[in-house]
This record gives C-alpha cells, structure tokens and sequence, in this order.
C-alpha cells in the first residue's frame, strides 16, 4: 500500500511524523517536499520515516518515493497562534500529532494562493471560508475554546453533496454563523479540486468524477481549529451503486454496551475444575450474562515475562503458555459470542518486555540486528515511561517494527472484536491511523478504544471509536471522597464538549479498572453504589 495515509491539519511547528503504510522492511523509500509556501525553508530528511516540521501556514504537500510509485501526503498548516490548547488537545509539538488537511474554502480553494518555492508547483494556503465571517488572517482576540464540526454526505440526483455543520466552542460567545469551515479532498482518491465546487458549506462533486471512492475531510475554523471529521463516497463494487458513510462514527453496537474488565489471571483462579484458565474464564461466562454484560476486556493474554498483569510481552504472536493455548482462546471466544458477548484484545504496541529477545540481543550490543528496534537513552539504558524497568519502548522508526507491530495485529483482529489500546497516546500518531484503515476496511464494526490519560480530542480524528472518560473517572473519586460536589460529574460530562471532542464520539465511562484502587476502598459503600448508577445513567 506504501501511501502514508489521509492529509493533515497541524500548526507551524508541530512535529509531523511521516512514514509509508504497510512497508516493506527491505524496500528504499524517500520523502521530498514538493510544494510548500514561499516563506517555508522547511526540508525531510532520507529515512524512510522521518519528521516534518513546518516554519510557516500554509499549504504542503510531501511526496514519498516508493520501490514502485510515488504518493503525494498535503498538509495543511496554521499559524501557531491557532494551535489549540487547552484540556483534550495534546502536546505542542507533538510527534505524529494528528490531523487533516486539503484544500478548502470560498470558490473551493483555500484563501491566499501565490507562488510555492521556485521550481516547485503549487501555491501557499491562507485561511478561507465555506461560510461565515470571510477569509481570516489573525484570530479574533475575544475568542476561546476550540470548534467542533460535523460531515454528512447526501445524493442529489447525480451529484455527491458534503455538508458541514460547524459548532462553537461551549463557552464562546461566538455563534456558528462565525465559524470557518475548511474541506479537503484525501490524496489516495482520484478525484481533482477542478472537479469540485465549494459553496457556502457545502461541497459538491458529479459522481462521474468518482472511480472508487471519495474521501472528504473538514474542520471548522475560529480562533483555532476543529478536530477533523470525515465521510466517504464509494461505489459499491465498482458498479453505478454509491453509497455514503460517515468514517469516524463508532460501531452502532457500542452504543449501548455494558463493558466487563476481566483480569484473566485473578478474575477465576479459584476454579479448581477448569484445565486452563481460559476455560475457568468460560465457567463464568453465564454468571456475567445474568448481570447483563455484553461486551469483555480482557487483560492480556499473550507470552509475557511472568508478572500477573502480563503488560509485559516477550512473544506478540503466542498466547501464554500459563493461560493455555490459542485453540483455548478461541474457544473462550466463541463461548462469549453464543451468548451475545463481544471480546476486546487488550493490544499493546508501544513496548516489549526486556525479556522479548530482541531486547536480549540488543542490550549493551552497538553491533545488534535489533538495536534500531528500541529507543535507547544517553545512559545506554532503553527508553522507557515512569522508571518502569521490566520494559523497553520500541522505536517506531523502524521498519520492522512497525512491520512487526501490524502483523501482530492483524493475527489477533482475526479473533476478537475489537482491541483496548495500551499506552495510546504513547503510540505515534500515524501507525494508529494506518492500523484503524487498515482493521475497518475489512471489519466496519471492529472496535478501537484508547487508554490515553488524559484524554485527547485528536484520537477521533481517524484513529479510535471509543476514549476512556478520564475526566468523569476522576470526578467521580473526588465526589466520592468528599472534594466536589455531586453536580461536578454534569460538569465532567460537558467537559467533553469544551475539550474538543465532536459530538459523535464515544466514551467508556468507568470507575475503577486494574490500575486504580478499588472505589469502595477509596469511597465507601455508599459512595460506590451511587457512582455506579452514575455509570449506568450519564450520556
């Protein structure tokens, strides 16, 4: 596949990471920048991932090189000024920071056009209008609090329409009407901006401009901008059907789940009839129906270093021999979906266990096969989070690791429904982006929840269906401890809203999972009974 994926929506200086999809350890590939603003001096390096720094707003496009074709990647760049900030926005500068870009506005091209550097095509991108106020150049200064927006695709006679209903910020004192919106045309599509006009906001393409399909990304634009939304419009098997989705929507089966952590090695190991865990697991299976749950996370199952919570991996592509074997997980599997269960693979993608034998080999070993593998630090001691020393992050620079990583993925995506992402936010960007096209062009339904704390707006842009509600977790401790009142937790579920998150995403609501401290321990009895009806009760 090699393409690196849909354009992106960033700010001068953000650190973009770019690198080719489905790739091929043993292939050369190279990045160029083929057409930047004129005041950018911005360059790429020669690896085949690399990062990208834009100096200056405007509009980008970077070209990769592959051993068969080349593919162009635009990036659409703000000033700085109108980076968002705030709760649920991210690091500055952030490698693999997410989202879009394109082209947009009034007349469908984006604000001021002009010269790209000498001997390259193209010209630089201001800010522009679908609607509201007009083609902006600085940010009002009364103005806070990031946009959310909203992309519907429709089929008008022979036409293909894209709508975008742009939203402010909960606290702005701004109505819609003032709001920006920018469209953008995904460069893995054939179609061309000649072939598109843009009017107030809407966009309309003929569908004899569309081959395959169509991928349409937007952001409403104020003081500073919106996470991305998207739609599709594809032909149905190549034929004269079209059909239109929305691409960040979460699966419809989850939005009415009663989700069930299971600590696999604690959750029934005193079971003294059952051969394998997993089987002791399945005993329990018509216990957790009568409470009425319907879809499992399990923690993880995989070959690990012999800590109980098995976060630390040493072989991605075995189950553990302490648990039984794949033949048993599957049973388990099929067990929990005779009775309406849905099971989620807990995945772990940004570290192994020191134990892994790569890590064995590359430890204290310049000369390594395996040493590019791993982030290292100055010491000679491996990257690593929170002085944890059981593990080691890989470097996702490498080739193989990522080849490695979305094999291991796409093994075990064969037999769950969905996946609890470990560490999300400690995952670049753009390997979450590639694995999310790359699950749901095969499952529209497979489910993708993020354990990122605390939680980010960006992860719905292309990325994850549900987020762990990390807002109404801690809340919820400090109302139940005595530190807030209980009207907080309404506070905390509008927060979602004033964090940037789009009004179609999904949150896993909980109260305590493996990592905490159980909530009555914290709380009390009473605390707790009223916390979970909270639970059962909040949007």
């Amino acid at each position: 596949m090699d393409h690196p994926g849909p354009p992106q929506f960033v700010a001068v200086g953000d650190v973009i990471q770019l690198a080719p999809r489905d790739p091929d350890p043993e292939a050369t590939y190279r990045w160029t920048v083929t057409e930047a603003p004129l005041a950018s001096e911005a360059t790429v390096g020669d690896d085949a991932v690399e990062e990208f720094v834009p100096d200056a707003p405007g509009r980008y496009t970077v070209t990769i090189e592959t051993p068969t074709e080349s593919h162009d990647l635009t990036i659409r760049v703000f000033p700085g000024e109108r980076r968002p900030t705030g709760e649920g926005a991210g690091p500055v500068g952030q490698a693999g920071q997410s989202g879009y870009s394109g082209f947009s506005g009034y007349s469908g091209y984006s604000g001021q056009s002009g010269s790209a550097r000498p001997g390259e095509s193209g010209g630089a991108s201001g800010f522009a209008s679908g609607s509201g106020s007009g083609a902006r150049t600085e940010p009002p200064s009364d103005e806070e609090g990031r946009p959310r927006v909203r992309l519907d695709a429709d089929l008008e006679g022979e036409t293909a329409v894209v709508r975008a209903t742009p939203t402010p910020h909960p606290d702005s004192s701004h109505e819609a009407d003032d709001l920006d919106v920018e469209f953008l045309l995904d460069d893995r599509d054939d179609v061309i901006r000649d072939d598109v006009t843009v009017d107030d906001r809407e966009l309309r393409v003929p569908l004899a401009a569309i081959d395959d399909q169509l991928r349409v990304h937007g952001v409403a634009v104020g003081a500073s901008y919106s996470v991305a939304d998207a739609v599709s419009v594809e032909r149905l098997g190549g034929g004269e059907n079209v059909a239109t989705h929305r691409l960040n929507d979460p699966p419809e089966w989850v939005s009415d789940t009663t989700l069930y952590e299971i600590y696999v090695r604690g959750y029934a190991d005193d079971d003294e009839t059952a051969e394998t865990t997993f089987e002791a697991l399945e005993n329990r299976l018509d216990y957790l129906e009568e409470l009425g749950v319907d879809c499992l996370w399990l923690t993880p199952v995989l070959q690990h270093d012999g800590k109980p919570h098995g976060y630390n991996i040493t072989d991605f592509f075995s189950i553990a021999d302490d648990l039984g074997d794949r033949d048993d997980y599957e049973a388990f599997v099929d067990a929990a979906h005779e009775r309406g269960m849905a099971v989620l693979f807990d995945l772990v993608l940004n570290h192994s266990a020191r134990d892994h034998e790569w890590f064995q080999d590359a430890y204290q070993n310049p000369d390594s096969p395996y040493r590019d593998r791993y982030e290292w630090q100055e010491s000679g001691e491996p990257g690593t989070y929170f002085d944890w020393e059981l593990i080691a992050n890989f470097d996702f620079t490498s080739l193989d690791v990522r080849r490695h990583l979305l094999d291991a993925a796409d093994t075990w995506a064969e037999v769950a429904d969905g996946f609890r992402c470990d560490m999300a936010w400690a995952v670049p960007e753009p390997f979450w982006k590639e694995l999310r096209d790359r699950l749901k062009t095969r499952d529209p339904e497979f489910l993708l929840l993020d354990e990122t704390i605390p939680y980010i707006a960006d992860f719905h842009e292309g990325m994850f269906d549900v987020h762990f509600d990390t807002t109404l977790y801690f809340t919820l401790r400090q109302v139940g401890s005595g530190h807030k009142p209980a009207e907080a937790v309404l506070d905390a579920v509008e927060g979602r809203a004033r964090s940037g998150f789009p009004d179609h995403a999904a949150f896993m609501l909980y109260m305590e999972n493996h990592d905490e401290t159980r909530y009555i321990v914290e709380c009390g009895d009473d605390a707790t009974k009223a916390a979970a009806g909270a639970l059962f009760t909040l949007p």
